[in-house]
């Protein structure tokens, strides 16, 4: 699951006080609209998707999209600095490569004297105790990745007037933090998966929609975006199921659906981590992979490869866990960043797959780790040189 847990807010996910504006259903399989959509995010993300990042070429974490400039003078301090990280969990493959390339940029920065990192288990009270807790350690910057969006918000709010606070993945309900860091979205992801299945799937074919859990802002804003599309086309969406993001019980929602239905003509996932299950699954019922979409992930990079799969993989790049140390470092000394710093969000395409085939990587690698330019790599990632 990438950056995933479950939360129940009432209004957007998205760092701003806007309420959601849910469209209404088509009536079609795909159901009522999440309430997490909001019309005005939703549009903006649109509009990204074609839209040139400003910033160094070749270094995309430093890049930004659409961003409005912040002055951050109040913050300016002589180093060396004390960097603390309020971490959400690092209970999938996806925070744990992330990690390690945070871990790494630390390294580059001479003025980084101490960096401290509180692990909250994927546990929202054990998170709200850890910011507490670090806004005690003389922490120059906090860094957070909250577990959850609207429980982590008070906790949020609560530090940004002792420190400058950098929050990047998800959200928070308030625009208190100094900056904002995430890809251009998650209605960008499920828009481009979604588009890939209408275009490829002929009329009245049946989609299959794997989502992970209900309440995640960034899988919300995934379905809510393919739901639009799904609805304005004329494909059959006949399941929308939730797999918890168990390879297990992937394969076996999708079997079920064969038998069902006979043949599934797609299969749409608000995640990637479990498409190779999925892909396993029509192949144990020795039937024809259907076009499909799962991420960077190098275990379906490589499948889809080797398989020669109808696929696309939308990405939430794994290399925004360096933005928020550059972004830290750049208000500590003073510099403007943006107030909600949107990263380029690449695609991987038939196109360009192989560019994104890493041999020597685990298959649990996200191509979009940004890591290749740092110390140790491949081996602190796990790859072999």
């Amino acid at each position: 699951m990438t950056a995933c847990t479950t939360d129940r807010p009432a209004t957007s996910a998205a760092p701003t006080t806007a309420a959601a504006s849910a469209a209404p259903s088509s009536g079609s399989n795909t159901g009522e609209q999440s309430k997490f959509f909001v019309q005005g995010d939703y549009d903006a993300q649109m509009a990204m998707r074609s839209a040139q990042p400003t910033g160094p070429d070749g270094k995309p974490w430093e890049q930004s999209i659409d961003s409005k400039l912040v002055d951050t003078a109040e913050h300016k301090k002589d180093g060396p600095y004390h960097l603390c990280f309020s971490n959400a969990a690092v209970n999938n493959p996806w925070r744990q490569v992330g990690l390690k390339t945070m871990q790494a940029e630390v390294g580059l920065h001479k003025e980084i004297k101490k960096f401290t990192m509180l692990d909250a288990e994927g546990k929202d009270d054990k998170q709200i105790s850890d910011i507490a807790e670090l806004q005690g350690k003389g922490c120059d910057a906090l860094i957070i990745s909250p577990n959850t969006t609207a429980t982590l918000t008070p906790a949020v709010a609560g530090a940004c007037p002792k420190l400058p606070v950098i929050v990047f993945d998800r959200g928070v309900q308030t625009d208190c933090p100094v900056t904002f860091i995430k890809p251009i979205g998650g209605y960008a992801f499920g828009a481009e998966a979604a588009e890939f299945l209408v275009g490829k799937v002929p009329a009245g074919g049946k989609i299959l929609a794997l989502r992970i859990l209900p309440g995640v802002d960034v899988l919300e804003t995934r379905w809510s975006a393919a739901k639009i599309a799904f609805d304005k086309s004329d494909l059959d969406v006949v399941g929308v199921e939730f797999t918890d993001g168990d390879a297990a019980k992937t394969k076996s929602i999708v079997g079920d659906y064969i038998q069902r239905h006979g043949k599934i003509d797609g299969v749409w996932m608000d995640a990637g981590a479990t498409a190779v299950a999925a892909v396993e699954a029509f192949e144990d019922a020795g039937q024809p992979v259907p076009p499909i979409n799962g991420e960077d992930q190098e275990d379906f990079l490589q499948k889809w490869s080797d398989a020669k799969l109808t696929a696309i993989a939308p990405t939430y790049p794994t290399y925004q866990w360096r933005t928020p140390v550059i972004a830290a470092l750049k208000i500590l000394k003073g510099e403007q960043v943006p107030k909600v710093w949107n990263l380029p969000q690449p695609t991987v395409t038939q196109e360009n797959l192989a560019t994104y085939l890493k041999p020597g990587m685990p298959p649990l690698h996200y191509a979009l780790c940004g890591c290749e330019d740092l110390p140790g790599y491949p081996e602190k990632w796990g790859g072999k040189p």
